[in-house]
């Protein structure tokens, strides 16, 4: 019997009350031709029902998933014998513990099955089934009970709506404090995190140092036996690939966004943007390996030919398949803002005598520019937090340098290789990752900000 089962009995559960609850509603009024004695139409009286058939049952079904795993593992705790638990560490506890649950699945273990483990095992497998069958019962009993409550409550006077109304609001509220509160959790992880990593490297050497080797040797007699994390080469590599990227995505994907809104046959519009679409749903693994052994390869040989050193692996490589890879979110998000610009503004400038160039120019464009502006920086958050392209196409190599055709990494390039792998989380190394991922929350923020004044100066003047 698994949740998801009990969570379908619920939401028919809910279903059912709907037309019971509608039903009472009606009868209780003296029939189809009372229904104007009521306060709230039959269909909120429904609502309220299943309402209080689903929260109730809802809530407790979340609290038991919460609380089931812990409660069996307390009692499987308290069951084993002492002789099998004395002088464990906690991690050697632990592991005992998934070993013992590993056998009640029928997964691996990582060492000799006991017949004290095997029974411990067989009392976790019986616990599960009680756990779940209580949690059926108790879920229908919440269930019951709410259904009992509203139903002495339907009345011809009753507030059906009023409740109704507050419950969804009550409900749309909470999602949105959890949206929040994730938020708000997610910012405050990182800046704790970040704050123990500024405590052991100082913000001047991490913000405007020009070295990174964030690799801490064994012994103090190593080269680069402190680390150094000097972040600027990461910021300038970002930059760079960001540049490029943008370089070659905004002007083909706003003059493809004018030429499919203004200028294209609506068989060739309906064609073509579908089709230009395509390009945002490929993976990005995808577009990597097409960078790595396409792109850089033709580069350097090029290059070669021309007697212009190329790396195998270089920014420009990276940035021009960024670019290919977000022209669909300029392209697409133009096209929409353009399409939204009233008909009457174009009738306007060529009753003045504007030609269609002219009218796209100084009308349409600075119309529809908050929107673009808007577009544009959607591309531009893509391609900063990019990372498999980078990985494939331009390496990991942390130089400081502004020639594209050198290889360079970027801030997140090295916030997954720094978090790969085995790792103690107290380390400078490990707590790096979160100093840069502050890093890029403060940047993005700001070009957000910066977005909101652009588009509120513009749409003032237009609107």
């Amino acid at each position: 019997m698994s949740q998801t089962l009990l969570l379908v009995v619920i939401l028919a559960a809910m279903a059912l009350a709907y037309q019971l609850g509608r039903a009472r509603a009606i009868r209780v009024a003296g029939g189809p031709a009372g229904i104007k004695r009521l306060h709230s139409l039959p269909a909120y009286s429904g609502l309220y029902v299943a309402i209080w058939v689903g929260l109730p049952a809802l809530v407790v079904l979340l609290v038991w998933i919460g609380l089931q795993d812990r409660i069996i593992t307390a009692l499987l705790v308290h069951g084993l014998p002492e002789a099998l638990t004395q002088g464990l560490s906690d991690g050697r506890l632990g592991l005992l513990l998934n070993d013992i649950k590993n056998i009640a699945t029928g997964g691996i273990t990582s060492g000799e099955v006991t017949p004290a483990v095997q029974a411990a095992a067989a009392r976790y497998d019986r616990w599960q089934d009680i756990a779940a069958g209580a949690q059926w019962v108790l879920v229908l009993a919440a269930a019951l009970a709410g259904l009992s409550i509203a139903w002495r409550r339907l009345a011809p006077h009753f507030h059906a709506r009023n409740r109704v109304e507050s419950a969804l609001l009550g409900i749309m509220l909470l999602f949105a404090s959890i949206a929040i509160l994730t938020t708000l959790g997610i910012v405050l992880s990182v800046l704790f995190e970040s704050i123990l990593f500024f405590q052991r490297v100082p913000w001047t050497e991490f913000l405007f140092g020009t070295q990174w080797s964030p690799q801490i040797a064994l012994r103090a007699d190593q080269v680069g036996a402190s680390g150094a994390f000097g972040a600027v080469p990461l910021f300038t590599g970002t930059l760079l690939i960001s540049a490029i990227a943008m370089a070659i995505a905004v002007p083909i994907g706003l003059l493809s966004a004018i030429y499919l809104s203004e200028y294209a046959s609506k068989t060739l519009r309906g064609w073509s943007k579908p089709t230009l679409e395509v390009l945002a749903g490929i993976p990005t693994v995808v577009y990597g390996f097409f960078a790595a052994l396409t792109v850089a390869p033709f580069m350097r040989d090029l290059g070669a030919a021309v007697g212009v050193d190329v790396a195998s692996e270089s920014a420009l490589a990276a940035g021009a398949v960024m670019g290919i890879m977000i022209i669909p979110f300029v392209s697409s998000l133009s096209d929409d803002v353009i399409n939204a610009v009233p008909q009457s503004l174009r009738d306007g400038s060529y009753a003045l005598g504007a030609t269609q160039s002219e009218t796209i120019r100084r009308v349409i464009l600075p119309a529809a520019l908050p929107g673009i502006v808007g577009g544009v920086l959607l591309a531009i958050s893509r391609a900063i937090g990019e990372t498999m392209i980078v990985v494939m196409a331009a390496g990991l190599a942390a130089n400081l340098t502004a020639n594209p055709l050198e290889s360079v990494t970027t801030v997140t390039v090295q916030i997954v290789t720094l978090l790969t792998g085995d790792q103690e989380f107290d380390s400078a190394k490990t707590l790096a990752a979160f100093a840069l991922g502050l890093t890029l929350f403060v940047v993005t923020l700001t070009l957000n900000v910066i977005a909101l004044h652009i588009v509120r100066k513009y749409r003032e003047q237009y609107e």
